[in-house]
This record gives structure tokens, sequence and C-alpha cells, in this order.
């Protein structure tokens, strides 16, 4: 039952990692930062997948190095079925580049702090 489940993960990790890569061409024209590297490092972090954790450091140092406001304004609908739009706002927040109350992630509203 435990090898079922990383199984799924996995495969959810390579689906999310096969749609924001697509999706990088677009946004890499426009916001700043690695794009790999956020994907490689942070995908499980936000993944639908898993209980909410706390994100790596190396996924922090990526997110510290990306326009987090400019990446929401390009998640797609296809990406939002895959991740965990609470998971973001979390990871971001969580590694000091929290998004303002009100502001949208893709079509998700950010609530205020708690």
């Amino acid at each position: 039952m435990a090898l079922s489940s990383i199984s799924c993960f996995t495969f959810a990790t390579i689906v999310m990692v096969g749609i924001l890569i697509s999706g990088q061409q677009i946004s890499a024209q426009v916001c700043e930062g690695d794009f790999q590297g956020l994907v490689k490092e942070c995908a499980r972090f936000v993944s639908k997948i898993g209980d909410k954790a706390d994100p790596s450091q190396p996924c922090c140092d990526i997110v510290k190095k990306v326009d987090v406001p400019c990446v929401c304004n390009h998640i797609s609908k296809d990406v939002e079925n895959i991740i965990s739009m609470q998971k973001v706002v979390f990871v971001a927040q969580f590694c000091g580049k929290p998004l303002a109350h009100g502001s949208k992630c893709g079509s998700y509203t950010v609530p205020p702090s708690s």
C-alpha cells in the first residue's frame, strides 16, 4: 500500500513538472527567476497530494529569487488542478515572500494571515 502511495505521488509530481515546464517558456519571458529550480525544489511542497509541510531550504532559496506575484499571474487552471494554491501561499510566506492579502494567485484569492 505504501509503495502504491509513493508511486502515485511520484507520478503526480512528474505530471506537475511537465505542465509547469510547458508553461515555463511563457512565464520565463515575463517573470524573473529560476523556474526549473522552482519546479525541482518546490513541487513536492505544493502538490495536492500529501500533507502541508515546511519547505526545504533549497526550495526557499529559489522562492526568494522568483517574482512570486508574476508567477501567480501565469498559473493556469490545469496547473491549479495539480497544485494546492493554499500550499503555494504557505510556501511563499514561509520562505519570506508572502503574498498580499486579497491578491490573486491563479484564481485563488489570498486570505488574511492567521
